[in-house]
């Protein structure tokens, strides 16, 4: 298929993400601030604080505890397999978005670092394509929409899934189609490749988190800002536009 039938079913796309995104929008309106001081980026924070809550809940009765005892059970080098064999998966769906979005050498780095570490890092425990340098380009299906240039919508914040924008989450049912993981038809191993990956990503983030309540005076805030610029960042390939208009990606 060329660009030019690809740039021609853009267009089409947009009025119908435009219309899902409408949608669900006005499923939350209920939930929006109003006033001077209001954030344009979050006019639901509300709603978005009583879902961080929630998920802030749940991690510390469950998601913090688990991970915490995996990290302290498992070997170093265990865990570092698990990591990049997951990310081996990830490496796959970032080939597809990459071709979404006409990055040739980004698409075939992602392309060599899945047969490289699938046949050469046994099936991707060894991430043998970062010490060959090649260079790893994640994306999913919302860095692919942001690309080409449907708005972010508000910042919304899912339960259990946290820090996610409307755009994003109208993306989500597109991530669950290309996540390998996802796709396992055996349904105790999908079960429980998903559960290893979530306390496996976890675990990564328990240093991060005890930073996070020691430092910020209001944690949803910062993980609101971190959020929105490196999802923006990366979808601009590290170089994002200086007049900033963070509506708009």
């Amino acid at each position: 298929m060329t660009g030019q039938p690809l740039r021609s079913i853009v267009p089409r796309m947009g009025r119908l993400l435009t219309l899902g995104m409408g949608l669900l929008l006005s499923m939350v309106l209920a939930g929006c601030a109003t006033g001077p001081n209001v954030d344009r980026r979050d006019p639901l924070e509300p709603l978005n604080r009583g879902v961080y809550g929630f998920n802030s809940a749940v991690d510390t009765a469950v998601l913090k505890p688990v991970a915490s005892t995996y990290r302290d059970v498992t070997p170093v080098r265990v865990r570092q397999g698990v990591g990049n064999f997951f990310g081996n998966l990830q490496d796959a769906w970032s080939f597809v978005n990459n071709v979404l979005q006409f990055k040739g050498q980004a698409a075939i780095d992602s392309l060599h670092r899945v047969a490289v570490n699938t046949f050469l890092g046994w099936g991707g425990v060894f991430d043998v394509a970062s010490e060959m340098d090649i260079e790893k380009h994640t994306k999913d299906f919302g860095h692919t929409l942001g690309y080409w240039g449907f708005g972010s919508g508000p910042y919304l914040v899912l339960p259990l899934f946290g820090s996610s924008t409307l755009r994003d989450a109208v993306a989500l049912p597109v991530d669950w189609k290309g996540d390998l993981v996802g796709n396992v038809s055996h349904i105790p191993t999908r079960n429980t490749a998903a559960v290893l990956r979530l306390v496996d990503e976890r675990s990564d983030l328990l240093k991060a988190g005890t930073m996070l309540e020691e430092a910020a005076l209001d944690p949803y805030t910062f993980v609101r800002e971190a959020f929105l610029q490196r999802r923006r960042s990366v979808i601009f390939d590290g170089n994002p536009p200086e007049d900033d208009n963070t509506d708009s990606r």
